[in-house]
C-alpha cells in the first residue's frame, strides 16, 4: 500500500512537472520569444529535469552528457543546428518558393531553412504537439550543451587544455585532412564526460545515422555556443513568428489537405463511392497488394513477411522504387501533400486493380468489390493533435460543390500506429477498447472490430486493453507509466494520436452526423519500445526488421476486412469480458 502511494507522490510530481512545461511553453509561444537562459528558458529546464523523462537517459547527472537521448533529439532537428544562435519557429510563409534550401530532418518530417551561419528557421505545420516537440527536444539540447561547456573549463573558469584540441580537431576534419581519431576520442571522452570506450560507441551510432554531423563538431558547437553566451553575453534565442502564432489551432493546413483529397474524389467521380480509410505508413497496403507482380522476375518468394523484410533493406531502394511505379500503373494513385501538413496520401481503386496478383493471404470477396465498388485511402502517419485536424476535416462534409453539402461515404476507418508497450517487448502488438487522454477527464470508449484472437497463433505477443495518448513521447518517466499500467487504468501502451483520430470519429458521426454512427472502427498498434525498460526506449534505437511481421500483420487484418467484410461475431460487451479474464 505505501509502494503503491509513494508511486503515485512521485507520478503526481511528474505530472506537475508536465502541466509546469506545457503552461511555459504555451505562454512563450504567446510572449513571442525567450532565451533557453534566460528566466522562462531556466524554468522550462527545471521542469525537464524534475520529470527526467525516460528517453532522456543521463539528463540529470551534472558531468555525463546523455548521447542516446542526443541522437535521438538531432535526428528529428535539422543539421548544423547546433551551430545556430537564433531558432525561429515559423508556419508556411513561401520559403518553398526562395533559394533557401530545405533541409527536412531524417525522423520528422518538417522544412528547416538556414538563413545564416548563425540563424535556422524551423517551419511549424503539424499543430501544437509538433511545436511542443521540438521546444522539449531544444530544452534538452540547451542542457546537454551546459554540461560540455562546464567539462570544459576549470575551477577558475579559464578553459581547458581538451577544448584547444578538440578545436585542432575540428579544423583539421573541416579540410579532410587525417588525424589520430583514438587521441580525438580521448579528447572528447573528457569534453563528454564519458569513457573513452561510451564515446567510441556513440561516435559509430551517429556515423551509421547518416543525417546527424559528426559527433566531434557536435560537441564543439554546443560547447562553443554555450561558452560564448557564458563568457562574452552573447545569448542564444528561440523566437515564434507572428504568421505562426495567428495560424496555431485554426486547422488551416488540414483544411486544405482535406480540400485537396476531396477535389481529387470530385474529378475522378468517386465521391459517393464507399470509402475505407486507413491511418499507417505508405508502403505496407501498397507492397501487400503489388510487390509480388512487379518484383516477380527478380524476387520469388511465396512469404509476404520475407518479401517485405527484404524490401525493406537500404539496399532494396531500387524494389521500392519498382512497386511504386507498378503501383501507379494498375489501380493506385497517390496525392503527395502540398498543404504543409506532411502527411501524403493513396487512393487505391480496389475493383479495378488486378486480384489475382495478390498474394493468397489476402482474402477477397470479387462480388462484393464488384457490386459496392469501394475506394481504399491511406494516410501517412500524423503527429500528435494533428491527427483530430487532419481527420476531422476529412470527415466534413465537402462544402465547395455545386454550393451543396456533400458528406462522404465512410464504410469504415482502421488506425495502426507505432506505440511503448507497458506490459511486453518491442514488436508485440496491442488492441485497444479505449483510449485515455492523459492529463484531461477525457476517454474515449468503442468497439473495436478487432480482436485479441485474430492475432494469436502468429508467434506475437498481444494484449488488449486500454491505450493512453500522451502529449509527448519525451515527457514521459516511469513513475506516470507505471501508475498507468499497475492502477486501475491497467493501461497496455501509449502512443499520440489515438484520442485525437477518436474525438475526431465521433464529432463527425455522433453530433454533425456527417458520418455513418455504426462506421467500423479498427484500431491496432505494434510497440516500438518499452519506456519501462533501460535500454529498450525509442532513444535505444529503431525497430528495424523486429518491426516487419507485426506491420503486415496488422495490414492484412484491415485488408481482409475491407476486402472480404464479415458481420461481426463479437460485440464490444464479449470483448469487455474477455478482457477481464
Amino acid at each position: 500500500m505505501r509502494a503503491l502511494e509513494s508511486q503515485r507522490s512521485r507520478a503526481q510530481e511528474s505530472r506537475a512537472a508536465i502541466e509546469r512545461l506545457y503552461i511555459a511553453m504555451r505562454h512563450l509561444i504567446i510572449r513571442g520569444s525567450y532565451k533557453p537562459l534566460g528566466v522562462s528558458g531556466e524554468s522550462m529546464k527545471e521542469s525537464l529535469m524534475t520529470l527526467q523523462p525516460e528517453i532522456y537517459g543521463a539528463i540529470s547527472d551534472p558531468e555525463r552528457v546523455e548521447l542516446d537521448g542526443l541522437l535521438y533529439v538531432f535526428e528529428r532537428l535539422p543539421m548544423g543546428i547546433e551551430e545556430c544562435r537564433y531558432i525561429k519557429l515559423v508556419s508556411k510563409e513561401g520559403f518553398e518558393e526562395s533559394h533557401f534550401k530545405p533541409i527536412i530532418p531524417i525522423k520528422r518530417k518538417r522544412n528547416c531553412y538556414r538563413i545564416d551561419e548563425e540563424q535556422m528557421f524551423i517551419e511549424m505545420t503539424r499543430g501544437r504537439s509538433d511545436i511542443y516537440d521540438i521546444l522539449t527536444h531544444l530544452t534538452f539540447m540547451y542542457i546537454e550543451s551546459e554540461k560540455i561547456r562546464r567539462n570544459t573549463t576549470d575551477s577558475k573558469g579559464q578553459l581547458r587544455r581538451e577544448w584547444f584540441l578538440l578545436e585542432q580537431i575540428i579544423e583539421k576534419e573541416a579540410k579532410e585532412e587525417p588525424f589520430d581519431k583514438q587521441v580525438a576520442f580521448t579528447y572528447l571522452s573528457t569534453i563528454l564526460g564519458r569513457t573513452f570506450n561510451e564515446t567510441i560507441f556513440a561516435f559509430n551510432k551517429f556515423e551509421e545515422s547518416n543525417w546527424t554531423n559528426s559527433l566531434f563538431k557536435l560537441a564543439y558547437w554546443l560547447g562553443k555556443r554555450s561558452i560564448e553566451e557564458f563568457r562574452d553575453g552573447k545569448a542564444r534565442e528561440i523566437s515564434f513568428s507572428s504568421s505562426l502564432r495567428e495560424k496555431i489551432g485554426h486547422h488551416i493546413h488540414g483544411e486544405l489537405w482535406a480540400r485537396n483529397i476531396k477535389s481529387f474524389l470530385i474529378s475522378k467521380n468517386w465521391f459517393n463511392r464507399p470509402m475505407h480509410i486507413i491511418s499507417s505508413n505508405l508502403h505496407s497496403v501498397m507492397n501487400s497488394f503489388f510487390a509480388f507482380p512487379a518484383l516477380r522476375k527478380i524476387y520469388v518468394t511465396a512469404s509476404l513477411e520475407e518479401m517485405a523484410t527484404q524490401i525493406s533493406l537500404p539496399k532494396n531502394k531500387r524494389w521500392r522504387d519498382m512497386i511504386k511505379a507498378y503501383a501507379l500503373k494498375h489501380g493506385m494513385y497517390q496525392l503527395d501533400d502540398t498543404s504543409g501538413t506532411n502527411v501524403s496520401v493513396q487512393i487505391f481503386d480496389l475493383p479495378s486493380i488486378n486480384h489475382s496478383q495478390f498474394p493468397s493471404i489476402i482474402e477477397i470477396d470479387a462480388s462484393y468489390l464488384e457490386k459496392e465498388k469501394p475506394l481504399l485511402l491511406v494516410m501517412d502517419y500524423a503527429f500528435g493533435e494533428q491527427a483530430y485536424e487532419i481527420m476531422d476535416e476529412f470527415l466534413k462534409p465537402f462544402e465547395e460543390y455545386k454550393s451543396k453539402k456533400l458528406p462522404l461515404n465512410v464504410a469504415s476507418i482502421s488506425i495502426m500506429g507505432k506505440a511503448g508497450t507497458l506490459s511486453g517487448n518491442k514488436g508485440d502488438i496491442m488492441i485497444p477498447f479505449c483510449h485515455i487522454f492523459e492529463g484531461t477527464a477525457d476517454n474515449y470508449p468503442f468497439q473495436n472490430e478487432l480482436s485479441i484472437e485474430e492475432f494469436q497463433d502468429y508467434g506475437l505477443k498481444v494484449y488488449y486493453g486500454s491505450m493512453i495518448t500522451v502529449l509527448g513521447t519525451s515527457l514521459q518517466n516511469r513513475d506516470i507509466l507505471r501508475y498507468f499500467s499497475q492502477s486501475s487504468w491497467k493501461a497496455i501502451g501509449l502512443e499520440m494520436e489515438g484520442a485525437h483520430y477518436q474525438k475526431a470519429i465521433q464529432v463527425a458521426s455522433k453530433i454533425r452526423g456527417s458520418v455513418n454512427p455504426d462506421v467500423s472502427l479498427r484500431y491496432a498498434y505494434y510497440a516500438s519500445d518499452n519506456p519501462l525498460i533501460t535500454g529498450r526506449t525509442l532513444a535505444s534505437g529503431p525497430l528495424g526488421t523486429e518491426g516487419v511481421r507485426p506491420t503486415y500483420l496488422i495490414t492484412l487484418k484491415f485488408l481482409n476486412k475491407i476486402l472480404n467484410p464479415k458481420p461481426l461475431l463479437r460485440n464490444e460487451n464479449e470483448q469487455m469480458e474477455s478482457s477481464k479474464t
